[in-house]
């Protein structure tokens, strides 16, 4: 008897695709404090302080930092998140996503 798992030379797993995955980017501008983007990233992406002031350090001194990698519907979540509570503070604040 067969495999049900096995459909001709092609196992089911092959068949099936990883979801495309995303990075969460923040961006560095000259309004947006970095107490607050340290806020965010611990509240948004669960960094603890210190995985949090080294994000806020490298979207300050680089320009970007990776906040982390999602899936598409928990990127654009995160997206929102940090959009909602940057404009409710009052900070231009950007954050963008990007297939990996």
């Amino acid at each position: 008897m067969s495999d049900p798992r096995i459909e001709g030379d092609l196992q089911v797993e092959d068949l099936l695709e990883q979801p495309k995955r995303y990075k969460v980017l923040l961006h560095n501008d000259d309004y947006t404090t970095m107490e607050f983007v340290v806020h965010v990233l611990k509240t948004v992406f669960g960094k603890s302080e210190s995985e949090a002031s080294m994000v806020m350090l490298k979207v300050h001194q680089e320009g970007v930092g990776i906040c982390g990698i999602y899936t598409a519907e928990i990127a654009e979540a995160k997206v929102v998140m940090v959009h909602h509570m940057a404009r409710k503070r009052g900070f231009p604040l950007k954050c963008t996503m990007e297939e990996v």
